[in-house]
């Protein structure tokens, strides 16, 4: 899946410790979500949702054949 996480974060700043922190998990997650090796849960796509004020569908994109 996938997703501007990385371009999101950039844009507001927030190194991957800062967002990680507020999303309530480690670094790594961060990173292997920017890198699209983790699909985040529902709640935490929902809190990443939240902190960017932005609806999900543009933090999440499937690709053709994911669904």
């Amino acid at each position: 899946m996938k997703n501007s996480l990385y371009e999101l974060r950039k844009s507001h700043k927030y190194t991957q410790e800062e967002l990680a922190k507020k999303l309530g998990v480690t670094r790594q997650t961060i990173i292997s979500i920017e890198q699209g090796k983790y699909i985040a849960s529902l709640p935490l796509a929902l809190k990443m949702a939240k902190i960017f004020e932005i609806p999900l569908e543009e933090i999440f994109d499937l690709e053709e054949g994911e669904f």
